[in-house]
């Protein structure tokens, strides 16, 4: 029998499942709270459950996670610093790469070529090596990007081999992302991806740990962001290849389990909804780069739509007194309880108070250890932390004593701290829908909530039960604007409107609103597959103001650890040939140029070198039986006189073969 193991970490909880990969059957299923204070503890407590019903050997390991995808939305990741090469001062001052950045170092240095590959300006080495020294102690990895690197990385290469050589620290290079222009969009995903390299190493170093004490000898893989797997020994060299891999293996799941050619995915976890589009049975991939939250990367991935809204999202009022989900995550009130039971007391006496405190019903705890080698703490950052050594404390009791708003949001950002509050799970408990964690916390935690809603002067509902329906409401009311923005996105590449015209026309109708004189209809024209944890409680309705069918397939709650096992290897590399001047045909490849007379032996040459350096990478990803396919589109325009111009020349080799199983 041809078992696999799939693993899946997300925000909230880790699955894992027992696959059948020559029937495709889903043989055992399990799901263990994530602890990212110590993934292993999360991932053992699934894996326990789902290795005992087997006694059978294991031929694949694979994992997925949506750590990065989350962290990215709610602004999180580790300290990382920024190498500009060749760029402008204001590449730093743009809104995306400043968010990004935070508070972590930057600097602009000489270098970088030109469209056509020369050589504008020598890299100043010194500076980059001077800066590299002063981050030590400060960032877990650099990010390098410099102008049109595409068209030549050699500076690239050379500011990430001095840096590694000087640090000994994980290096991003922007060209390794893309093979598009657009150097400041490149800087934002290098500078993204190099931020969450800790957590991708984390988790596979904690799964290859868990492998030896089972005495699995199987291959370890991870999922890439455009749903292929990767050997992990790769995936630790070059972890920026597994950025949207649980977007990408929830829709390779979906698409095992519901068996629909053509559909929407959408995946509601604890913290985000990736949606994406699947087509004749293929996942659209994005070449222009995955939108994730308020960034537009440019990592070639599925093409998934992620939104912060989960089972887990923190409740909020808007300006206009309006319940909305998210972005952020937060601990439920009700998982909380069953954890630290003297929160219980503290959300009581908030309660017997009889006055609404804007603190009440929320907690602040340690998400993780800190990392002592990079630990920058601020006087205020370090009060909070040690406050909070033994256990969640109210924000009320914090907000007492100090106030600790700028430390929290760092000490937040950082994912060092979380926030508990009540979350949609909360109202999933109290309406009985889910009964995994102490339904107290979410009473009394609702209670709180409801009674400040109340106080605010805003239209509020009356009791309890009418409060869930109003959660209820919001979670189903953003799920379908979530599915509507990813088809709008997808088919003319544009974001909703906004203001008062989208809300008549665009909010009220997703939200079952119907004028007197008129009634708008929003209409899908494929059916949704929803998975996830939370998709049966909340999609049938979405589907219906959507005017399409939904399917919440067997096995939706695992579905990402299933997609996890179902793909095989797969791996791209392109080529562009330009014309610097007349007669001269330039190749640039992935490590260097080279110039040609002729453009067919420009073609044949780089087609070469792309084949081959495919084929290694299938091979040392894990492939078996590779297969390669070229493509090769040139780009000439003809002028009013007939006459033909050159313009470009893009080759892309691919790489496909299954998994290697172990033998045993």
């Amino acid at each position: 029998m041809a078992l696999t193991l799939g693993i899946d970490t997300g925000g909230t909880y880790t699955d894992a499942v027992l696959f059948d990969t020559a029937t495709g059957t889903v043989m055992a299923k399990a799901k263990s709270l994530t602890t990212k204070h110590d993934l292993t503890e999360g991932v053992r407590g699934a894996v326990d459950k789902v290795i005992g019903k087997s006694g059978t050997e294991i031929g694949l390991v694979s994992i997925s996670t949506t750590l990065a995808t989350n962290a990215i939305v709610e602004g999180q990741g580790s300290p990382a610093a920024l190498v500009l090469v060749g760029h402008q001062p204001r590449d730093l001052e743009r809104p995306d790469i400043a968010s990004a950045l935070a508070q972590d170092p930057a600097i602009l240095v000489a270098g970088g070529h030109d469209a056509t590959g020369d050589e504008t300006a020598a890299l100043d080495l010194d500076t980059v090596r001077e800066f590299a020294q002063a981050q030590q102690g400060r960032v877990a990895a650099f990010a390098v990007s410099a102008m049109f690197a595409v068209r030549n990385p050699a500076h690239e290469i050379a500011a990430r081999d001095l840096i590694r050589a000087e640090t000994g620290l994980p290096v991003t290079c922007a060209h390794e992302l893309s093979s598009n222009l657009d150097a400041p969009r490149r800087a934002l995903t290098a500078l993204l991806n190099a931020r969450l390299i800790p957590l991708i190493q984390d988790l596979i170093l904690a799964v290859r740990g868990l492998m030896q004490g089972y005495g699995i000898a199987a291959p370890l893989m991870v999922v890439k962001g455009d749903g292929s797997l990767i050997d992990a020994d790769v995936a630790l060299v070059s972890p920026v290849e597994t950025i949207m891999s649980g977007p990408a293996a929830s829709v390779v799941g979906a698409r095992q389990l519901a068996g629909l050619n053509d559909a929407f995915v959408s995946d509601i976890g604890g913290t985000t909804t990736d949606v994406a589009l699947v087509t004749e049975g293929t996942p659209q991939l994005s070449r222009d780069g995955a939108e994730v939250g308020d960034f537009r990367t440019m990592v070639e991935a599925v093409s998934v739509h992620t939104s912060g809204l989960g089972g887990d999202s923190e409740l909020n009022l808007d300006g206009h007194g309006r319940m909305v989900a998210g972005p952020r995550r937060a601990v439920p009130l009700s998982l909380l309880a069953g954890s630290h039971p003297a929160v219980l007391r503290d959300m009581e006496r908030q309660v017997e108070r009889g006055y609404a405190n804007q603190w009440d019903g929320q907690f602040a705890l340690r998400q993780r250890a800190l990392d002592t080698s990079l630990d920058t703490m601020s006087s205020s950052q370090r009060r909070l932390w040690q406050r909070l050594e033994n256990g969640p404390v109210s924000l009320a009791a914090l907000y007492q004593d100090e106030t600790p708003t700028l430390a929290l949001r760092r000490l937040t950002g950082r994912g060092l701290v979380i926030l508990s509050r009540l979350t949609p799970s909360d109202a999933a408990h109290l309406r009985g829908l889910q009964a995994t964690w102490d339904p107290r916390g979410a009473e009394l935690g609702a209670a709180l909530w409801l009674r400040q809603w109340q106080a605010s002067g805003h239209h509020a509902p009356d009791d309890i039960e009418s409060f869930c329906e109003a959660v209820f409401e919001t979670v189903r009311t953003q799920s379908a604007r979530a599915l509507l923005a990813s088809a709008v996105a997808e088919e003319y590449g544009q974001s909703l409107p906004t203001g008062r015209a989208a809300e008549l026309f665009i909010d009220r109708p997703l939200s079952g609103e119907t004028g007197r004189l008129f009634a708008m209809k929003l209409e899908l024209h494929h059916p949704i597959v929803a998975i996830g944890a939370p998709a049966a409680a909340y999609y049938p309705p979405v589907g219906e103001r959507l005017g399409t069918g939904v399917v919440v397939p067997e096995h939706a709650e695992v579905c990402n650890a299933v997609g996890a096992v179902a793909g095989g290897v797969t791996q791209r590399v392109d080529a562009l040939i330009t014309a610097p001047s007349e007669g001269l045909f330039r190749c640039h490849m992935p490590d260097n140029v080279a110039d040609f007379r002729d453009l067919e032996r420009a073609a044949e040459h780089g087609m070469a070198v792309i084949t081959e350096v495919a084929a290694k990478l299938a091979e040392a990803a894990g492939a078996v039986d590779v297969t390669l396919s070229t493509q090769r589109d040139d780009n000439v325009v003809r002028g009013t006189d007939g006459l033909e111009t050159f313009i470009e020349s893009r080759l892309r080799a691919t790489a496909t073969g299954r998994p290697r199983l172990s033998k045993t």
